[in-house]
């Protein structure tokens, strides 16, 4: 078997704005496979300055694991376990070899076109205008879950975006979820959420910064709606680790990235933990192509969760790369006419 890996950057159409700042691109790296005349890829889906990964050695590393790409998927992945975004690309390109299409990890009625997975309409910060025209956008494109990053306008006026969506939809009709990425201050967090509590929040992530677990615990024990973990899953690597923050925060939900938390078997110990506290969880894409966002929401319908996913639509890049995956009225489709525009010559 060879291996070989290389670089990707994707470009936005528009710089996206977080909590954390602007990005006009995107880097990722992809792992190629080959063997008998088959190959497979699988993609590592990095996101500086927010994965737990993102070391020095990274590509360091990329390159010890193609010279010892014999050691197998499982030996290699207990091996990363400090790359999870690595993890995520070696099974991905694994299961990619061992497939007849290797961009059909997951055969089921969603690969079929039979059946979809409903998303939440992703409205990323920027202006009270730009923002206020997404969610019109989103709604009258048929979503019925809409999340807004929140934490970079001033607050009263994303009260007034909120209070927009209010005005003209029930919580029946449109369910909103708000992401803070940790943009709250620990000291006003409960007072900025009781606020929030006046729209019928279906939840917010991440209220507070990572790594403030005795806060944290203290939210989700007297918050009046539900709030999600997810930057305070990365960097937990172990098993014990992982039951060990759930226990002491008792959150009512935790969001899973695959590329974050140590790909498919990652997020499989995750989803054990939650059910075993009666916690809630959904899957996420995380900036990742339309290589790995394909494979993510493959695995994700045989979890078979009913709630909207958060699942990226692949159309935030002038360079992805063309998919069967397709958005409709809020739910994501693999259309089975759908072409692939990822060359394997090309990246060799």
């Amino acid at each position: 078997m060879k291996a070989t890996y290389y670089k990707y950057l994707l470009n936005f159409k528009r710089p996206s704005g977080t909590s954390r700042g602007i990005l006009t691109q995107k880097e990722t790296w992809f792992i190629i496979l080959e063997k008998d005349a088959k190959k497979g890829i699988g993609e590592c889906g990095i996101l500086r300055g927010l994965s737990a990964d993102d070391r020095q050695d990274y590509e360091e590393k990329l390159q010890w694991v193609c010279e010892n790409i014999h050691l197998g998927k499982d030996l290699l992945w207990t091996n990363l376990i400090e790359f999870p975004s690595i993890q995520f690309g070696i099974e991905m390109a694994f299961l990619s070899l061992e497939c007849d299409n290797p961009f059909v990890l997951f055969p089921s009625e969603f690969t079929n076109a039979k059946k979809s997975i409903p998303i939440n309409g992703l409205v990323w910060m920027g202006d009270e205008a730009f923002m206020k025209r997404q969610i019109e956008e989103k709604i009258t494109s048929g979503f019925d879950c809409i999340k807004i990053k929140i934490g970079a306008l001033d607050f009263d006026k994303e009260l007034q975006l909120l209070r927009f969506i209010r005005q003209n939809f029930t919580s029946q009709q449109i369910e909103i979820r708000v992401d803070a990425n940790g943009a709250f201050n620990l000291n006003d967090a409960l007072y900025k959420i009781n606020q929030l509590s006046e729209f019928e929040i279906h939840s917010i992530e991440q209220p507070i910064q990572k790594n403030h677990t005795d806060t944290m615990a203290e939210l989700c024990k007297n918050t009046p709606f539900p709030i999600a973990l997810d930057e305070e899953l990365i960097g937990v690597f172990s098993l014990p680790e992982k039951e060990a923050l759930l226990q002491k925060i008792r959150p009512q939900y935790i969001i899973l990235k695959p590329s974050f938390v140590g790909g498919f078997r990652g997020t499989a110990e995750w989803i054990a933990l939650a059910q075993k506290y009666n916690i809630g969880w959904w899957i996420t894409s995380a900036l990742e192509s339309n290589i790995g966002l394909n494979a993510i929401a493959q695995w994700t319908f045989l979890q078979n969760n009913s709630m909207h996913q958060g699942l990226g639509t692949g159309g935030l890049y002038t360079n992805n790369f063309d998919c069967p995956l397709e958005v409709f009225e809020g739910h994501l489709w693999h259309k089975n006419e759908g072409k692939w525009g990822f060359d394997f010559k090309e990246s060799l």
